[in-house]
């Protein structure tokens, strides 16, 4: 029989005392990490954010940031802590189960939980919590505190060498520092869409270079792929970013955007070729619009399933040559359904070759997008698992430059 009358009253009183008291903790709590970040340097981050899980009661804090190519989670440091450059595999770790599926993880003893860094849709790492009672109510709040941490990550990576070197396995070329440099994040998304790009050979890219970004009812995508591998191939894609950045945000159309680009790189940079997919995606109807100058055609996946040649128009010629600025390319329309996939590449992608001289073509990059859907991963991780089958195929060497841009319309239900 449940209980009724005054004593029933003054439970849920003492329940909602306990709320509230847990309420004021968090909001004090993260209060406390703002207040003091706005003038500390990355190595207090850490710092701070265990001063405010202890309000919470946990009783011991670490972040974690993902590396560049998403395969450890690496411990920022900490004064006076022991685990000083400790690392856990994405793949092989219960910290990574918690960054590959963005959900909090908690070991068996249900004192230790990873809870995942989120900056919007992208994911940062990852925050271990320790204490005798990590309840559902501290682990809200620590949830809250992993966002706020996440956010302060990106915030300070923009001019914190100790944050940025955390995510290097190893040093960088020129040419890769300067591309990375020009890029955004890799994952951007709204309750309508998601766009995700992965790059490789991170540290020693050349030419390849992605752009998405949104506005309030379009997603805008860009892949270039500038002929070479040298310095002048990275500053050959960075000005073409720069040009395709300057060009929509006074108001261009795709046509002029490509225009633009080809104009630029014959002004500046004669004789460097440029393939380019350039998109929009109006995140209302799915309508895709595109162009193609000289690049492999986008993959449409729908259901489980690629759909062929849907996507697929005779492509114009390469930017750079400056016979586009008399005739601008042409542009495509398609009309997409809930839950489809778009996949633009680079063909580094399928030209990958094992060292037997197997390409990896567009068959077997077919099959890793359809299992990848099947199994109802989400974009930034099927793209993650992606790029790794492609490293594995070619004994983690790439000779040329392999990027991957997956964009996925799910419209919210009226």
């Amino acid at each position: 029989m449940g209980t009724t009358g005054p004593a029933a009253a003054a439970s849920g009183g003492a329940h909602q005392d306990r709320s509230d008291v847990r309420a004021d903790a968090t909001e004090a709590g993260l209060a406390q990490v703002l207040a003091g970040a706005h003038l500390a340097t990355a190595r207090r981050m850490p710092s701070l954010v265990d001063a405010a899980a202890r309000r919470l009661g946990v009783a011991d804090t670490r972040l974690y940031v993902a590396d560049l190519q998403q395969l450890r989670l690496v411990a920022l440091p900490r004064p006076g802590s022991d685990a000083e450059g400790e690392e856990l595999d994405v793949d092989a770790s219960l910290a990574g189960l918690a960054y590959r599926t963005q959900q909090i993880q908690q070991a068996r003893d249900g004192t230790v939980a990873y809870v995942p860094m989120i900056d919007g849709v992208e994911r940062v790492g990852v925050l271990r919590v320790t204490g005798p009672r990590l309840d559902p109510a501290t682990l809200q709040a620590c949830a809250a505190l992993a966002d706020l941490a996440a956010l302060l990550v990106v915030a300070k990576s923009l001019h914190s060498d100790l944050l940025v070197t955390r995510e290097r396995a190893r040093p960088m070329s020129v040419q890769a520092e300067l591309l990375w440099a020009f890029l955004p994040p890799r994952t951007i998304g709204t309750a309508s869409v998601t766009s995700s790009a992965v790059l490789e050979p991170a540290y020693e890219v050349g030419g390849d270079a992605f752009d998405h970004s949104l506005d309030d009812d379009a997603l805008h995508l860009t892949l270039l792929d500038a002929m070479g591998h040298d310095l002048a191939s990275g500053g050959a894609s960075a000005i073409g970013l720069a040009t395709c950045r300057a060009t929509r945000r006074a108001g261009g159309s795709l046509p002029e955007i490509a225009t633009a680009i080809d104009r630029t790189l014959d002004q500046w940079i004669p004789g460097r070729l440029m393939t380019a997919v350039i998109a929009n995606l109006d995140t209302r109807t799915g309508s895709l619009s595109w162009i193609n100058c000289g690049h492999p055609p986008p993959l449409l996946v729908r259901e489980g399933r690629v759909l062929p040649r849907i996507l697929e128009r005779t492509p114009h010629l390469p930017l750079g040559l400056g016979f586009h600025t008399e005739q601008p390319p042409t542009l495509h329309h398609e009309r997409l359904q809930p839950g489809d996939r778009v996949l633009v590449y680079s063909d580094g992608v399928t030209e990958a070759r094992s060292p037997g001289g197997d390409l990896f073509g567009e068959e077997r990059l077919a099959d890793a997008v359809i299992r990848s859907a099947t199994e109802g991963e989400a974009s930034p991780e099927a793209l993650r698992r992606l790029i790794q089958n492609l490293l594995a195929h070619q004994r983690t060497r790439l000779r040329d430059d392999a990027t991957l841009l997956l964009a996925e319309w799910h419209p919210e239900a009226d």
